[in-house]
């Protein structure tokens, strides 16, 4: 069975992609004082499930902690075995969903096409990721909505950021995954946070104005 996206004050998905084990303490800390609310660890970066189960262990209740690029099944299952409850991917895989939604796991497969979108949505994801945003833009993710449930949530991923939350917000966008933007390998905590106040603060401005 689908896990529904938890309710959550913002619905920012922090994407640490080539973060490092020993870099990844200093820079979840970084992150959920700051405001953050969901972190996703791609499973390219080096060593991930370490640096996963590591975020999984200081996170507080309520802070969603994950995988992203996950491809196969039996990542799903290294995911479940570290902690780790948010499975993000680029594609739809019906088979890594159901592994997801047997482990009672949130999930956000990447979507691109309206027959994508539809594949997703009734294999019960729990978010609908569409990546890269940029490319479709907020009225080409506005006109593929208007074809899905009414209830399903919509996710920007890919040219996103604290300059353009107002324009995806009005296209039906309810959350978003920020990830060179936010971080890049080499940056460090502090570096990090000073990134996630500016894009919380933008968020929380456009949400008010929506």
């Amino acid at each position: 069975m689908s896990v529904p996206f938890p309710a959550m004050k913002r619905k920012l998905v922090a994407i640490l992609r080539g973060v490092k084990p020993d870099e990844a303490e200093g820079i979840v800390s970084a992150l959920i004082e700051a405001g953050m609310t969901a972190i996703e660890i791609p499973l390219n970066s080096p060593d991930p499930f370490r640096s996963i189960e590591i975020a999984v262990k200081q996170a507080p209740a309520g802070i969603l902690i994950g995988a992203g690029t996950v491809l196969m099944a039996d990542d799903v299952d290294r995911l479940h075995d570290v902690g780790g409850k948010l499975m993000v991917s680029p594609n739809v895989d019906t088979q890594v969903l159901a592994r997801a939604h047997e482990r009672s796991m949130v999930t956000m497969p990447g979507v691109f096409t309206p027959t994508e979108a539809l594949l997703a949505a009734r294999a019960g994801a729990s978010s609908l990721k569409f990546f890269p945003a940029n490319v479709l833009g907020a009225s080409g993710i506005a006109a593929i909505r208007a074809v899905l449930p009414g209830n399903t949530m919509i996710a920007a991923v890919g040219g996103v950021s604290d300059q353009n939350f107002a324009e995806y917000f009005k296209a039906g966008v309810t959350a978003f995954g920020l990830g060179s933007s936010l971080y890049k390998p080499g940056m460090t905590a502090a570096d990090v946070a000073a990134r996630a106040k500016v894009t919380i603060a933008a968020y929380d401005r456009a949400i008010l104005k929506d």
